[in-house]
């Protein structure tokens, strides 16, 4: 394990039937392949030793007995690897036959799963030469090349950080699975041996139960299922391999292959830890799991990975918030009419008819007008009830100035326009303030006038002020203290900058006429700035956000990983120079110390920003990430960030 993923791999080896020899052949050039892929963990198909479709020649002896030599070559051969294979193979004990998948590391076989649920209808007959694990008592062990192994359904096994179980096929279709038990028992990953037929309709329905199941248990789930080589007298074996992480299918192999596969790929166990943890749900039936069920748990040897030996083959994705594709359609849509409901939902509670939003040609506040655009629809309004303010101050731009009034005329709105800066100029004085000097006091205090405006129209009219500042702003608490850091209702609080682009732009090709889709499309396309600091020629923007607290593509990465996983700095830092790599092609590269710079900036203003969230307004939730302190997200105010910055200054 590396940075907390652990390299696994699905291997479909084409099988001869009832050829042991042959098939352990295949089966030591895969283990050997995989080791020299990092791969840590291999899975092969149900019965891969001998082939699954043997039918009655699994009663023959001589089957049983090359299958058991086969395993004691597989157990030597192992000796010289660092990496735990688990194999299929069927296993006579106390006279009854049982299908089995063997774990095997390191010159030992540390245990023996046999599988609980046998099928007997359609075009299955196990049960003519298999027995249920029911059969066997508790914590049966078996005498097998000189050891005490383990055997039964109630084993667990243990690496360092990383725990895993074994179903066999079948078990994962029962309305209770044996996988289920097993990760209640602390199972991180469930490995599935299987021999499935390929009949229409059913990869599909299998695909959207691995990813249930692995969701459900907060899970890995790495399927291998049996491929070319078994009978076709009646059925075919398409070898489907899957690998799974809680909910999300990683990879997938190729079916109907003619020669031996890997499917390959990293599951997160800290992100799993995380999840786990976090959810009341799953340690509450863990706890009562593991009152009623007793289960062993099998240590093994653990492994150390290199980051020399270790590669990441997962993609990670650079934009965590914003799916791809047709998804991002259906997320813009969605989270539209979820703003658009709440603020609406609020409007009639309040008996208000009216809102005040203040409206600067930029994207937060464009985003935050829509919205009141969409509520006034739904609750069939006059859109003049919608009083879009336009402060202009002593950074504003003609461009920024431009769209935020053709915007307010295009979608019909109220307009007022109040410019700040005699108002500011008179604070100054009042408070014998330089405004020559460009400081922190020269911007918040145009953050807070504007802010004063919007309340104070906002009760002259009878209407409450919506907020504008979105989730991103919220994490680096790029908002002035009493300024617009509140409102009356924000309806932007959790949506991160990142997707603000694609919600306006969604709305720009999907619900504005044509003249208002060109003023949105242009305000996408305008730098993101406060507009505090004068511009020297007047209407080029000369305070880039990005410029000083650096890109909000990192800093939404950042926030995602860390707040979604609570992954530490290191292991943030390693899946960004991955996700932002060159060879990604994702659009923006970042080397490793532009990565380190700006999260460590991150990590400092994340905590030093607290008290600007403690007191934040209400607003709706929008995904999985909210820093909402009412529920989501409660942390001290007074919180050291001491341990993550040293972890930052040493990558």
């Amino acid at each position: 394990m590396y940075n907390g993923f652990i390299k696994v791999a699905a291997a479909v080896p084409v099988v001869r039937l009832a050829d042991c020899a042959a098939n352990t052949m295949a089966i030591e050039n895969m283990m050997a392949q995989a080791e020299g892929q990092g791969i840590e963990i291999v899975v092969f198909p149900e019965l891969s030793i001998t082939g699954y479709s043997c039918q009655d020649l699994f009663h023959q002896q001589k089957l049983l007995e090359e299958a058991e030599q086969a395993l004691l070559k597989l157990i030597e051969f192992s000796h010289s690897l660092e990496i735990t294979a688990i194999v299929g193979v069927p296993m006579l004990f106390d006279g009854l036959l049982y299908n089995c998948a063997a774990v095997i590391q390191g010159g030992r076989i540390h245990g023996i799963v046999v599988k609980t649920y046998i099928p007997n209808y359609k075009e299955f007959y196990e049960k003519r030469w298999f027995a249920s694990s029911t059969t066997i008592p508790k914590n049966t062990t078996i005498k097998f090349c000189g050891q005490a192994v383990p055997f039964g359904a109630d084993l667990v096994f243990e690496l360092s950080r990383c725990t895993f179980g074994v179903e066999i096929c079948e078990d994962l279709w029962a309305p209770v699975s044996p996988g289920t038990k097993l990760a209640l028992q602390g199972a991180d990953i469930i490995f599935n041996l299987s021999a499935s037929d390929e009949i229409v309709g059913k990869y599909d329905y299998l695909s959207s139960l691995i990813q249930g199941q692995s969701a459900r248990t907060i899970s890995g789930y790495v399927y291998a299922g049996a491929g070319y080589g078994e009978s076709t007298q009646d059925v075919v074996y398409g070898g489907p391999a899957f690998i799974a992480e809680n909910g999300r299918l990683l990879t997938t192999g190729n079916r109907y292959s003619m020669k031996d596969q890997f499917v390959v790929s990293e599951i997160d166990i800290d992100l799993l830890h995380s999840e786990r943890m976090k959810n009341t749900t799953f340690w509450t039936a863990a706890g009562d799991a593991k009152m009623s069920d007793t289960f062993r748990h099998i240590l093994l040897d653990t492994v150390s990975m290199s980051e020399e030996r270790f590669s990441l083959t997962r993609k990670i994705n650079p934009y965590p918030f914003v799916p791809r594709g047709n998804e991002l359609n259906k997320r813009c849509e969605e989270i539209l009419n979820i703003q658009s409901l709440g603020l609406a939902r609020r409007m009639s509670h309040v008996g208000c008819n009216s809102v005040v939003v203040g409206v600067s040609g930029g994207l937060d506040s464009t985003l935050a007008l829509m919205v009141c655009v969409g509520a006034f629809d739904l609750l069939k309004l006059d859109r003049k009830g919608i009083i879009g303010i336009t402060m202009p101050g002593f950074g504003t731009t003609d461009r920024t100035y431009t769209n935020a009034l053709t915007l307010m005329k295009g979608l019909g709105t109220t307009i007022r326009e109040i410019n700040i800066s005699e108002a500011c100029l008179l604070h100054f004085r009042d408070l014998g303030i330089d405004s020559n000097k460009h400081d922190v006091t020269y911007e918040n205090s145009q953050a807070r006038e504007r802010t004063q405006i919007l309340m104070d129209a906002a009760n002259q009219m009878n209407a409450l002020v919506v907020g504008t500042g979105d989730l991103s702003e919220l994490a680096l608490g790029w908002a002035t203290y009493n300024g617009d850091q509140m409102s009356m209702y924000g309806v932007n609080a959790s949506v991160p900058k990142t997707l603000v682009k694609h919600l306006v732009r969604w709305i720009a090709e999907n619900v504005v006429d044509e003249f208002t889709k060109n003023i949105l499309l242009d305000i996408v396309d305008t730098p993101i700035s406060p507009e505090l600091i004068p511009s020297e020629d007047g209407d080029e923007i000369s305070q880039k956000t990005e410029d000083i607290v650096g890109p909000y593509e990192l800093h939404d990465f950042f926030l995602y990983h860390m707040l979604r996983h609570g992954a530490r700095p290191s292991k943030i830092f390693y899946m960004a120079k991955n996700a932002f790599a060159a060879s990604q092609n994702v659009g923006t590269h970042y080397d490793d110390e532009t990565i380190k710079k700006w999260l460590t900036t991150f990590c400092r203003r994340f905590f030093a920003q607290q008290f600007k969230r403690n007191p934040m307004p209400d607003g709706p939730k929008i995904g999985s990430v909210s820093l909402n302190p009412r529920g989501d997200w409660r942390m001290p105010s007074d919180a050291y960030a001491k341990a993550w910055l040293e972890e930052c200054e040493n990558l």
